[in-house]
């Protein structure tokens, strides 16, 4: 289970967010005041401060949360110009953060309010991915300012271990299925297939999260983007994947295929990468979010099991449906998706968090 922030934690954060406000600010309204506010998969904690504007006071616990990377990285996304917030102060030893606060305005909320804006908002998340991906892929200042973090490379060894998710979490634990030798070799095959494609790729900054949940509409700025903390150089249509294919969010197939190869013409465009046919594109983009839905089905069983949160279980119909879709589409899939449909399916037809995968996200 994940741990909550005790009592302590949270009257130590607000004596802390204060203290460090003061410094910064002879006009802070006292005493100060905090609500806590829904969390996400990982292990942080927000809270809203009642100042003018306000800010977000976020315990993130050391020995869970990598605070010097969250804090290194936003610093230097924002020199580049990708709207990520203010570090006002940091205590990394305590995980205590006070940042710059986006609002409740996201993206996912807006869209499901009014899916009339999606042109609109895409566009713009577009427009953002393209400044993020087209930042330097250097070592950047250490949060504490000294020496350098390194952005990690999306390798091989780390595709496979996100994919492992999928037949460690999803398959034995939630589903209760034991894999055969067989079995295990199938999903091998399919895993080196999915690791070649996204090596293949071109090489940029990549969020790891980038999708309707982590872009908040900022007026009169470009889309504030949020929990960047894990951020890699990897393939570079890993965020549109995520970004297009939302695990929360289906447009339909026509329009995102649209919306890729719209983004694929800006990357060659802007010299990002070079020409590629609309084909060997759409197959990147598809092969990517394959590994990143087999990775995201493990996930979503592990934050239930291991972590209690149960919200994502609603969602594995929507991924499910994301799976055997691009599978079906490439002969090179074909066992799998067999093995999917007839092993695999029947077991989660008979579990409680299942809605029909063909219609999920409709």
């Amino acid at each position: 289970m994940v741990s909550k922030a005790s009592e302590k934690h949270k009257q130590e954060l607000l004596e802390w967010a204060g203290q460090q406000l003061a410094k910064v600010s002879s006009s802070v309204s006292l005493p100060l005041s905090m609500q806590a506010l829904d969390g996400d998969a990982g292990f942080r904690h927000y809270f809203r401060l009642n100042t003018q504007p306000t800010l977000l006071a976020v315990f993130a616990p050391p020995e869970e949360e990598d605070s010097h990377a969250f804090v290194a990285i936003s610093r230097y996304l924002r020199e580049q110009g990708v709207n990520t917030p203010e570090i006002v102060a940091a205590d990394f030893g305590r995980g205590f953060l006070l940042v710059e606060d986006f609002g409740d305005r996201l993206f996912y909320q807006e869209m499901i309010t009014d899916p009339g804006q999606a042109g609109k908002l895409y566009g713009e998340a577009m427009m953002s991915l393209m400044r993020l991906q087209q930042c330097p892929v250097v070592t950047i200042p250490a949060a504490e300012g000294d020496g350098m973090h390194t952005l990690p490379h999306y390798t091989q060894a780390r595709l496979r271990e996100e994919m492992s998710l999928f037949h460690q979490w999803f398959i034995p634990q939630l589903l209760g299925y034991s894999l055969s030798d067989d079995e295990r070799s199938l999903l091998d095959s399919l895993y080196l297939q999915l690791e070649g494609a996204a090596l293949q790729q071109p090489q940029v900054w990549v969020h790891r999260d980038y999708h309707s949940r982590n872009l908040i509409v900022c007026p009169d700025q470009p889309p504030g983007v949020i929990d960047f903390q894990d951020a890699v150089r990897g393939p570079i249509t890993y965020d549109l994947v995520s970004l297009l294919r939302d695990c929360y969010l289906r447009w339909p197939t026509k329009q995102v295929r649209e919306w890729a190869l719209a983004y694929g013409d800006m990357a060659v465009d802007s010299g990002l990468m070079a020409p590629v046919t609309q084909k060997g594109f759409l197959r990147w983009f598809d092969w990517m979010g394959l590994q990143r839905h087999l990775k995201v089905l493990g996930i979503f069983a592990r934050l239930w099991l291991r972590d209690g949160k149960a919200g994502y279980l609603k969602d594995l119909p929507l991924v499910i449906r994301y799976t055997l879709e691009v599978a079906e589409g490439y002969p090179e899939f074909a066992d799998f998706t067999y093995w999917f449909r007839e092993k695999l399916l029947p077991l989660c037809e008979q579990q409680d968090w299942y809605n029909d995968y063909q219609t999920a996200g409709e």
